[in-house]
């Protein structure tokens, strides 16, 4: 059973919120800053990298969804500010944060981490800061020009949308970018 697939858990968006993170992908594209921008199907809200699993493995990992989402209801979150990591100097990824009911996105991660440690995967030593990618750095940034790029998309923000569950995907590395194929997904329902 050495079939090994990369994958991720993360949450989908909605299409309407894609479509605006595509707009201020475009007004920064403008800037023509040196950014290999992230295709829209290609942005969601990551909330665990697995890396290559077992094919196996996704029975279980579907179980510790579920078990994850259990007692937390759909939510709602929203698409909203442009920054940077790691800073402005070193910009190395452009992204959007999220608003909203941050403290059920925080328990549903919590959940997360605590299912996926019993099979074996660490805890990020990192802290979870909910965001979506918009692109990554091909070098250094010029900073006055990102700067203005910046402060094009002041006070940028999505429509709100409801989290409805997790889904884990599989991501197939290609040239012309990662395809996404969803292998399972749990639901979000109040039940205790």
């Amino acid at each position: 059973m050495g079939d090994k697939i990369r994958t991720f858990i993360a949450i989908s968006l909605p299409e309407s919120v894609l479509q605006a993170i595509g707009k201020a992908q475009d007004r920064l594209r403008r800037s023509r800053l040196d950014i290999r921008w992230v295709r829209k199907e290609g942005i969601h809200l990551t909330l665990k990298f697995l890396g290559d699993i077992d094919r196996g493995a996704v029975e279980k990992l579907d179980a510790a969804m579920a078990r994850a989402t259990k007692g937390i209801a759909p939510f709602t979150l929203m698409g909203e500010g442009i920054g940077v990591f790691p800073d402005l100097r070193r910009a190395r990824v452009i992204w959007t944060g999220v608003s909203g009911n941050v403290q059920a996105l925080m328990a549903l991660h919590r959940n997360l981490e605590s299912e996926l440690k019993r099979l074996g995967f660490p805890k990020e030593k990192r802290s979870f800061r909910g965001h979506l990618t918009l692109g990554r750095a091909k070098g250094r940034l010029d900073k006055t020009r990102l700067v203005e790029a910046l402060e094009g998309l002041d006070g940028f923000q999505t429509e709100s949308f409801v989290v409805p569950s997790l889904v884990l995907f599989q991501s197939t590395l290609r040239p012309q970018g990662a395809i996404y194929t969803r292998l399972a997904e749990a639901p979000l329902v109040k039940r205790d």
